[in-house]
């Protein structure tokens, strides 16, 4: 229709040209015929009625697209009066929508209010509880500190369970040493675990691994005591040999339970360049590979400074099998969470004190534990001793924490630690006995 309609607009204004033609023809006939004009009068009569049709149509013609025009402006006019209207009639609607929704802030507001103020209440007694809950822990070990028998050193917090070394040992190197392979030879060698939990919700997630050797008149001794003499005198290779078969048994009880439990298992980093031990635990870990998302091998910091390159050739043979690390024993700062995270570490634990010593720390607490979230790495707060420390990690957006305060170490019973009946003996040094067998599958 928007093709044809000027085509039929040409059409009948031709037509109109032609009509006129004809009657301006006829006229000028009738004249020459009826009153006997010459052929030039009749021929200029018929010229002057063609122009006055010509003009008349003209005329009509503009009056009436005028007209058009005109009840086409008049119909644009009505529109936008109809479409002012819709306006103003939405403009009074929002306006209403705006005060019905103030009313309700307002009305929101004033509910919430008494609730707002109990909730603060509420806080401050929770943080006059934590000071008073402090101060009564500082008095009852201030109490423990004056009540211990003179001689005897205090067992080391967050540390086995109670008992304390024998001095005897300690005073001579020698007979320490002895009494380290004679408990690492008769599996003399208890393992304790203490969990790890979220925070604010103190679910356990995690549970590390912790060492005890008993000498054979029944004292024993913790990691302090026997860790720097077995690794001075080659035996840390056997002992973490022996933790790493415990470790992989006690995770596979506790897998279980929950699949989404984990284990710190502590390893000295003079075993990743032992040439006798190192590749039957990556032979070991290798074919447990399966547990990888679950056994995190944890080094201390100083360890990790003091890397070479066996040691960290060992590590990115650890890392290739799928295995994760854990930096704890952390009192330096000044760390590279790229490196770290390249190196294939996940967590770092620090212990609270340095991470509430704002003053000495090179970085704040909040600020680490974003820093490290960032590449991939989880800060764990261990040493926590009483729920003041808790109220204030829990403000630097700590997510996990660690100490005496959820539970102190305990030791795995006899049934998660059962062996295979037969015996399958490990490579050893000369005049040393056969390593214990092989975890069976629990």
């Amino acid at each position: 229709m928007g093709r044809s309609g000027p085509f039929m607009l040409r059409i009948g204004a031709i037509f109109i040209v032609i009509c006129m033609v004809l009657i301006a023809g006829a006229v000028g006939a009738v004249v020459y015929l009826a009153f006997g004009m010459s052929g030039a009068e009749s021929t200029i009569v018929a010229v002057a009625a063609l122009t006055a049709m010509a003009l008349y149509n003209a005329v009509t013609t503009r009056l009436r697209d005028r007209s058009d025009l005109g009840n086409q402006i008049a119909d644009l006019s009505r529109g936008a009066a109809d479409l002012s209207r819709q306006l103003a009639e939405a403009g009074r609607r929002l306006a209403a929508i705006e005060g019905q929704g103030q009313s309700a802030a307002d009305t929101a507001r004033a509910a919430t209010a008494p609730i707002s103020a109990e909730l603060s209440e509420l806080g401050s007694l929770v943080k006059q509880l934590a000071e008073t809950v402090a101060a009564h822990e500082a008095a009852l070990a201030s109490r423990a500190r004056k009540a211990e028998p003179a001689g005897l050193d205090a067992p080391e917090l967050g540390m086995g369970d109670g008992a304390n070394a024998d001095p005897s040992l300690t005073a001579n190197r020698e007979e320490l040493l002895a009494a380290i392979r004679s408990a690492i030879d008769a599996h003399r060698i208890d393992m304790h675990l203490q969990p790890v939990v979220t925070l604010p919700q103190r679910k356990v997630r995690f549970y590390e691994a912790l060492t005890r050797l008993r000498t054979e008149d029944g004292h024993m001794l913790e990691p302090p005591a026997f860790l720097e003499q077995a690794e001075t005198g080659g035996l840390v290779g056997r002992l973490d040999h022996l933790l790493l078969f415990r470790c992989v048994q006690v995770l596979r009880r506790l897998l279980l339970k929950n699949r989404e439990i984990g284990l710190f298992c502590n390893i000295s980093a003079t075993t990743l360049n032992d040439a006798q031990y190192f590749p039957q635990m990556v032979q070991f870990l290798e074919a447990n590979r399966v547990l990888a998302p679950s056994l995190l091998l944890e080094f201390r910091q100083s360890a990790w400074r003091d890397m070479g390159s066996l040691e960290l050739e060992g590590l990115a043979s650890l890392r290739e099998l799928g295995f994760r690390f854990c930096m704890d024993q952390v009192t330096d700062l000044r760390i590279e969470p790229r490196d770290l995270a390249e190196r294939g570490v996940r967590f770092i634990k620090v212990s609270a004190a340095v991470l509430l010593a704002r003053s000495e720390a090179d970085i704040h607490a909040a600020d680490l534990s974003d820093l490290l979230h960032r590449h991939g790495i989880s800060l764990i707060a261990d040493h926590i001793e009483s729920e003041n420390q808790v109220v204030e990690l829990l403000d630097y957006d700590m997510r996990f924490g660690q100490g005496f305060l959820f539970s102190p170490p305990r030791p795995v019973r006899a049934e998660a630690l059962q062996v295979v009946p037969e015996r399958q003996e490990l490579p050893k040094r000369d005049g040393e006995p056969a390593e214990p067998p092989r975890a069976a599958a629990i």
